[in-house]
């Protein structure tokens, strides 16, 4: 009995000196990574798992006595150490037969990876927040890119129906093609033509009026049998049915020859002497022509498209036929809606027309010798002279261009106008009005 105490401390001397000698680990020479991983190598337990199960350790010291290490005595030595380990379940079952430490460094990881998560989802609400928006966006991205391959696997289809498509209408494309560019040479050559003045070319301006009228000949002699200069003065055309082709046909090549037809009414203008019509007479035209123009440009398509809308009645059914014709009476209310709204601008233009305004007074000698003989704007002598309200002097025709754009004056900005009179620098809208 005597012999079992003595060999218990003889132990414990021998497990602390080999924890704590010099030649093994010593505290003060080894560092706590070579104490934990001889900890690890002796115990097969980590010290993460460790330090995790101290908090419980009384407990399990109460319910498993026979898995700790008892303190020394009081007679023992006070300078030897004892170390204390607890063994939980998932331990002790690892040292069992036919279990190995994979079991339990499996369950060890379960432990972690079950507080990490139970800890994810007591965070604050803004981290929860945050998570879902990305959520969100990385969905969102998913089904973007989705969208993407997609298209990128469609694309030889998309290819080839366009190429048939564009065989098909070769004739027609090539045409629209044709008279687009010509539009855009002719409004370039009218557009400069009206900015030089006095020093436009004459020559230029007939010619570019010859051109608009033999193209728009060639082009209703090519198409004779069709008979598209009937949807100018709002007659059905020679084509019979109307499908959704030939409408979007008749109606881009009339927007065309309208636009042909403004232009060279344009050209006219610019081709009258200027002892004739002053530049400001000359811009109240083009101002004229253009809201003219664009007002029987929006009511061209209408009886175009109410036909197509209504279809042909042998040969639709009478459902058909009375659907195309409630389609057909509601495109025609928004049309006149759309036909309401401008024509307020119309009128303004109009009045503007038949009742000229006037930006001012003509100034006398003495008040453009006090100006300095010299126009703000041209950096020349005055040439007709206008005072306007604001007591600022400049030539009429230099004032005119610059009221073309804006409402006041250039240099002490006071309103002169009471709106922009737009379109008076003789340009031609490149609106299409397909509808």
């Amino acid at each position: 009995m005597k012999l079992r105490p003595h060999n218990d401390r003889r132990h414990s001397s021998q497990n602390s000196r080999m924890l704590h000698g010099p030649g093994i680990l010593n505290s003060q020479s080894v560092g706590p990574e070579m104490q934990n991983e001889f900890v690890t190598v002796h115990t097969g337990i980590s010290q993460p798992h460790m330090q995790l199960q101290t908090g419980t350790a009384g407990e399990s010291a109460a319910s498993h006595p026979e898995l700790f290490v008892g303190a020394p005595e009081s007679g023992s030595h006070p300078s030897r150490e004892v170390v204390q380990i607890q063994m939980d379940a998932s331990e002790e079952q690892s040292r069992r037969p036919g279990v190995g430490p994979q079991h339990a460094n499996s369950s060890h990881s379960h432990m972690h990876s079950h507080l990490h998560s139970h800890a994810r989802t007591e965070g604050p609400a803004g981290e929860r927040s945050e998570l879902d928006e990305r959520e969100l966006n990385s969905s969102s991205f998913s089904e973007l890119r989705y969208i993407f391959l997609w298209l990128q696997r469609s694309l030889p289809y998309i290819v080839i129906i366009c190429a048939k498509l564009i065989f098909q209408h070769a004739l027609g494309i090539a045409v629209g093609v044709g008279l687009w560019i010509t539009f855009l040479y002719a409004n370039k050559i009218i557009i400069n033509q009206v900015f030089l003045q006095e020093r436009r070319s004459v020559l230029q301006c007939g010619w570019l009026l010859g051109f608009l009228t033999a193209s728009t000949l060639l082009l209703y002699d090519t198409f004779r049998s069709q008979s598209l200069f009937y949807s100018l003065i709002f007659l059905h055309p020679s084509v019979d049915p109307i499908g959704f082709w030939d409408a979007l046909w008749i109606v881009g090549t009339a927007d065309f020859i309208l636009k042909f037809l403004s232009m060279g009414f344009k050209c006219l203008v610019l081709l009258v002497p200027s002892s004739l019509m002053s530049f400001k007479s000359r811009g109240q035209w083009y101002m004229v022509i253009e809201e003219v123009n664009q007002f029987h440009r929006s009511l061209v398509p209408m009886p175009v498209w109410s036909w197509y809308l209504i279809g042909n009645n042998e040969l639709d059914g009478s459902l058909i036929w009375t659907l195309g014709i409630l389609l057909s009476l509601f495109y025609l209310i928004l049309k006149l809606l759309g036909i309401y709204s401008r024509w307020s601008s119309f009128r303004k233009v109009l009045r503007s027309f038949f009742h000229k305004q006037h930006y001012g007074i003509a100034a006398t000698q003495h008040q453009c010798s006090d100006a300095g003989d010299v126009c703000p704007i041209c950096q020349t002598e005055f040439r007709e002279p206008i005072l306007l309200i604001c007591q600022h002097i400049f030539c009429e025709e230099c004032i005119s261009l610059w009221f073309n754009q804006e409402k006041t004056c250039p240099l002490c900005r006071t309103v002169i106008l009471d709106y922009v009179q737009a379109w008076r620098d003789g340009a031609t809208s490149t609106h299409l009005q397909f509808y």
